[in-house]
């Protein structure tokens, strides 16, 4: 059985076959998943992903601002993320972190949002789930000064060995996506075989990047296993293996045993 770490159940890409989507996965052998709530704050996503964990006893939930919509975080929706996370279906603080490829929101107001998303989720005991992209040093620089809470994931992994060394030295853990089977990733799987196996975390990270053989298409949380089976290949194991490791550290990491 398979756990997809990080899904975007919310968003308008399933609305029209949300629950085929849900059913598929069950069927590929996706036994829990964990839905990041805020997608799109404005359009309403942390109600729509809270709605999905309320109604499915295999789905959890996450609660944070995106570094994308840092702009938006003031102190009616940090008080509304705190009422939230007190639900006994959300489990972890994300997606946070920083996110210097797109700029949505400025540099210094994500740096801001994601020190103080970070003194949320140890104050509330909740792992937290990192983005970043094009802003490892930073990222790097403000998790080493601010966190020492109940760990967490530095999510969809593609960063370089010098993010994974010091997120494993952190006590973090490295979830890998669909990124993993792209023909051009070679450098990402170097960095996987050195990953320990008691950190890793596979996602689908869904809509969106696909593994082969779906790449280019939605992506939905049957595809964890693609994921599954490369990393199985990387690291000279069974997929069954994968499943059940990956399983167990999530499971361990969210305190679901």
């Amino acid at each position: 059985m398979f756990i997809d770490s990080h899904t975007h159940l919310d968003v308008p890409h399933y609305d029209a076959d949300r629950d085929q989507v849900i059913n598929r996965a069950r069927e590929a052998g996706v036994d829990t998943m964990l839905e990041i709530c805020g997608s799109d704050i404005a359009a309403g996503s942390l109600d729509v992903g809270m709605k999905l964990a309320e109604d499915h006893p295999f789905i959890y939930a996450a609660v944070g601002v995106h570094p994308h919509e840092a702009r938006l975080y003031d102190e009616a929706l940090e008080q509304r993320l705190l009422e939230m996370s007190r639900h006994e279906k959300v489990i972890g603080w994300g997606e946070i972190g920083l996110d210097y490829y797109y700029d949505n929101s400025p540099r210094d107001v994500q740096r801001q949002v994601f020190r103080r998303q970070l003194e949320l989720g140890r104050e509330c005991r909740l792992p937290v789930i990192i983005h970043t992209r094009d802003a490892e040093e930073d990222t790097i620089e403000i998790l080493r000064e601010g966190w020492s809470g109940t760990g967490g994931i530095i999510h969809c992994f593609t960063g370089t060995q010098m993010l994974a060394d010091a997120a494993i030295e952190m006590g973090l853990h490295i979830s890998f996506s669909g990124v993993l089977t792209f023909k051009n990733s070679e450098e990402l799987r170097n960095v996987a075989r050195t990953v320990p196996m008691e950190k890793l975390l596979i996602e689908t990270d869904c809509p969106y990047l696909a593994p082969v053989p779906y790449r280019g298409k939605r992506n939905e949380p049957a595809f964890v296993k693609e994921t599954a089976a490369k990393l199985a290949e990387i690291k000279g194991t069974s997929i069954e293996e994968i499943a059940l490791i990956t399983s167990a550290n999530f499971k361990r990491l969210f305190k679901l045993q």
